[in-house]
Parts: C-alpha cells; sequence; structure tokens
C-alpha cells in the first residue's frame, strides 16, 4: 500500500464517522513499514468526549496494538515495545540522552490537517510523518476553525482566552521532586 492508499482509508473512516453520526469528518490511520496499525476516527458525538478526535482515537489504538501487556506493562517489561529506550535523534534539543521509543518509525494519515490538540498528541507520540488530505482552510470553511488557537498560543499567558495563572507552585514541585528523585524513572 502506498500514500493513496492510505489516505483513501483515513477517508473513508471520516466519511463513516459523518455517516453513523459519531462526529466530525475525521479519520486517520497509523502505518509502520509499509501496513496500517491503526485506524480511528473522529468520535466526539458518540463519546461526548472533545477529546475524541481522530487522531488521538488513532494513537491510542496504535499503542495498544504495538503494546500488547498494556495497561499493566510491568517494570520488568517497561523497556519493551513503544516504552524501549532509543538514543536521542542529532540536532534534537532535548535534553536526555535517550527516550521511550513511543510511535517512532510510524507515519499517520489524516482526512483534515491536525488541530493543535492532535498536533501537539502527534509531537508527543513520536510519529515521524504527517500526510493530511484537507488543508486548514477548507476546514474552518466547514466549520471546525482552529486558526485562533494557533493565535492565541502565540499570546502572553495574561492575554489569552482562557485565564491561566501559576498559582502555589511549591506544591507543584512536590510531585516534580518525586519523579527528578525516582532513581528508575522511565523518561518519554
Amino acid at each position: 500500500m502506498g500514500h493513496k492508499e492510505f489516505l483513501t482509508e483515513a477517508v473513508r473512516l471520516a466519511t463513516e464517522s459523518v455517516d453513523k453520526g459519531w462526529g466530525g469528518p475525521f479519520g486517520a490511520v497509523i502505518t509502520r513499514d509499509g501496513e496500517i496499525v491503526a485506524r480511528g476516527q473522529n468520535r466526539v458525538l458518540l463519546t461526548g468526549d472533545p477529546t475524541a478526535h481522530a487522531e488521538v482515537e488513532t494513537i491510542r489504538k496504535a499503542v495498544q496494538s504495538l503494546n500488547p501487556e498494556a495497561p499493566s506493562i510491568s517494570e520488568e517489561h517497561q523497556n519493551e515495545s513503544t516504552l524501549e529506550y532509543v538514543p536521542r535523534p542529532e540536532g534534537s534539543p532535548d535534553l536526555l540522552p535517550e527516550r521511550a521509543r513511543m510511535l517512532q518509525g510510524c507515519s499517520i494519515y489524516i482526512s483534515g490537517a491536525p488541530c493543535p490538540m492532535c498536533m501537539s498528541a502527534i509531537y508527543w507520540s513520536r510519529i515521524e510523518a504527517v500526510y493530511y488530505g484537507s488543508d486548514l482552510e477548507a476546514t474552518r470553511k466547514i466549520g471546525f476553525d482552529d486558526s485562533f488557537q494557533y493565535e492565541d498560543f502565540q499570546k502572553p499567558l495574561a492575554e489569552r482566552r482562557i485565564q491561566i495563572k501559576q498559582i502555589y507552585p511549591e506544591l507543584g514541585a512536590k510531585a516534580y521532586a518525586a519523579w527528578t528523585d525516582k532513581p528508575d524513572r522511565h523518561p518519554y
């Protein structure tokens, strides 16, 4: 299978989501080594979960597929599959020498350009390539406009649409210290 077949499958999933009333016209597939690892589609209207976007759903399914022991991965199996350590890519600004693989080596095909939430999930999952059909302008024209989010992220915290304020940093520092002090922590 190639790019066109993978995108065709993402569009099929998007259309099914619309036809069944599950959510917007968004479908996705994640591939690795020329094979589909996971499929997903927008299910916001089906679940009432505003994070149930096609990309997030597909990432969750890919992780389940690639981690057959999940969600009960024990410490002895923690350095396997998507959690296996890989070295920091050359030229990366990452401070750590290695992190968990996550979905490195995978690509995602999406019916439309990813929103900021989904793009963040793609970055965190370390997917290496994103291919989409409809661009942000086409997505805006059908009522899914993410431009305000991209614009809001560029503003100082005090000027954003949603109130964002740091409170009690000493409390947050306790959880950070627990992570920092854990000798067998598993960076991801």
